[in-house]
């Protein structure tokens, strides 16, 4: 009597159908980041810096703590006085697109104004710090200290945004690891489920039946 044998069955996850999965996701995010970065329309930065000095007869120690509150409410500022106006911008706009730095050692800040055209970048940058100066001027006898121009914004020349090919460098190494996470996944669940089927495929073999003795002649 001959006994068939069979192959096991190949894990899925060593099949090349699966492995496709993985250049096939670092081509999609490849394609998405590229598409992106080429229709996003690209955004300029410009920085302005102030700083923040004593009066006569404050401590100087007081500037740096006030460097910190002015950072703070930088915007607040900006829109309350006239920074909109010289900026051409809308209050909205103006708290969406600038935002304020401080230095933990230094009464410095730095105010960046982001936008898609370079000028307007600029003349939001200037202007917060036009309305931190002149506002400091209005409360300098209350607070001892008062905000000066540092160094003005200028024009920025290049965009600050990702370009297309680092986009689609982004976008592949992105599609890469959920490609690779779905690899790591998939054999799993098909381990267990080819675990399960063969158990309950399984046959159980029945108890064997005596063999009767023939009757002898008589």
């Amino acid at each position: 009597m001959t006994t068939k044998t069979t192959n096991p069955p190949r894990p899925a996850f060593l099949t090349p159908a699966r492995w496709m999965v993985l250049p096939a996701a670092v081509l999609a995010g490849a394609a998405l980041g590229g598409g992106y970065g080429a229709l996003k329309t690209p955004q300029y930065a410009a920085t302005s810096y102030v700083i923040v000095v004593p009066a006569e007869k404050s401590d100087p120690g007081s500037a740096l703590g006030f460097a910190q509150a002015y950072g703070r409410v930088a915007t607040d500022i900006a829109v309350t006085g006239d920074a909109q106006v010289w900026a051409g911008v809308s209050a909205d706009t103006l708290r969406a697109s600038v935002q304020a730095a401080t230095s933990p050692d230094a009464p410095m800040i730095s105010i960046t104004a982001r936008s898609a055209k370079p000028a307007q970048a600029v003349s939001m940058a200037d202007g917060v710090a036009r309305a931190l100066v002149l506002d400091s001027s209005h409360v300098a006898s209350n607070t001892g200290v008062k905000v000066v121009q540092f160094s003005r914004a200028t024009k920025p020349v290049s965009p600050v945004s990702p370009s297309a090919p680092l986009s689609a460098l982004v976008g592949a190494c992105a599609g890469g690891l959920l490609g690779g996470l779905v690899l790591l996944v998939r054999p799993k669940r098909a381990a267990r489920a080819e675990a399960r089927h063969s158990r309950q495929g399984a046959a159980v073999p029945g108890p064997a039946m005596a063999q009767q003795p023939e009757p002898e002649a008589v």
